[in-house]
């Protein structure tokens, strides 16, 4: 593996998304635009990096991660709510 910018983008593209998933496990009460924040961001950063280092199963994963994230962040915004 050679450590370029896609590979350092990858890493934290995916350092977002266990953070994501590590919140979503250990709050006591969520902030859904924030944890949606964390994984359309980190989804985003993988596709960038994917584009570099293409793999089509990592980046049909990554687009549609990217468009649930998409679709909630919406939602949470509209709502403007924690639950």
């Amino acid at each position: 593996m050679t450590f370029d910018l896609a590979n350092i983008v990858g890493l934290v593209g995916s350092g977002l998304m266990v953070a994501a998933y590590a919140y979503s496990n250990l709050a006591r009460t969520l902030n859904f635009v924030l944890f949606n924040l964390l994984n359309l961001v980190g989804a985003l950063l993988l596709i960038a990096s994917l584009t570099v280092h293409f793999n089509m199963a990592s980046m049909a994963l990554e687009i549609v991660w990217a468009l649930i994230a998409l679709i909630s962040l919406g939602k949470a915004l509209r709502k403007g709510r924690r639950i």
